[in-house]
């Protein structure tokens, strides 16, 4: 299993990471390697050789193959995920498919993960095996509340057998945060469920989104990526302040990272 090295709980990528030829095309180096990694991972889903393992290794892939361009990668707050006794869910802002493709090299070396996903992301072309074969929980968002029954159902299920689940709970994701479009569904799952929540506040514009295909957008090395946890939070009553307290931790690191 490919592992990341913290300092004083922080990752920060290598000065001797970037290579000539990523700087140099960081977009056409960075897809030729990200979609090398996808095609095999699909391949080995297929077969059923896609575990926990091998998803954190493919995760490493495509944080290496980011860095070759140039473009530093910070993690932060670590030690709150390292420091759980227990699954939880981790609620974060969505930003870019960054978020999705590089969380599991942070995660999964310290505890089980899966994500809350669109549907449609089911029968993505080629994808669509890898995000199967990780068990997660796939919502229509056509029946808002169809959609919180299965949250709380599936997700329950899923912490009870020791699996944290991430939810980005914004309408779509984006690089403005509007608090108004930040529901409380991960609150509620963890509530439901009895563990904590992780607050988690991400910048990962630099992958930005494309104009034919809203995936694979420009890499702009220029952009530091930042990611970073916070201290869980048990949730009480109805979860309001704990719900605060999520977007006050994120809108406070977007401040920060501005």
């Amino acid at each position: 299993m490919q592992r990341l090295t913290y300092k004083n709980n922080v990752y920060n990528t290598p000065a001797d990471a970037a290579s000539f030829f990523g700087k140099l095309f960081p977009s056409f180096s960075f897809y030729t390697s990200f979609l090398a990694n996808i095609y095999f991972s699909a391949q080995n889903a297929r077969k059923g050789n896609y575990d926990d393992d091998a998803w954190q290794a493919s995760s490493y892939k495509v944080l290496r193959a980011l860095e070759r361009t140039g473009l530093k990668i910070s993690v932060s707050g670590i030690e709150h995920l390292q420091g759980l006794n227990s699954p939880c869910v981790i609620v974060g802002n969505h930003v870019s498919m960054m978020d999705t493709v590089l969380l599991p090299i942070f995660v999964i070396q310290e505890l089980p993960m899966t994500f809350i996903i669109k549907e449609s992301l089911m029968n993505y072309p080629v994808f669509k095996h890898v995000m199967r074969s990780r068990n997660p929980i796939a919502l229509t968002r056509v029946n808002a509340r169809q959609d919180l029954k299965t949250v709380l159902l599936e997700g329950t299920k899923r912490l009870e057998q020791g699996i944290s689940v991430v939810v980005f709970p914004q309408t779509t994701r984006g690089t403005d945060f509007n608090p108004r479009q930040f529901n409380t569904i991960g609150i509620k799952l963890a509530h439901r469920a009895g563990v904590p929540v992780l607050p988690l506040a991400l910048k990962t514009d630099a992958w930005s989104n494309g104009k034919l295909i809203k995936d694979l957008g420009r890499i702009r090395p220029e952009i530091t990526a930042h990611f970073a946890f916070d201290a869980p939070l048990t949730v009480e009553g109805k979860g309001r302040e704990q719900h605060q307290k999520v977007i006050n931790f994120i809108s406070g690191k977007l401040k920060e990272w501005q």
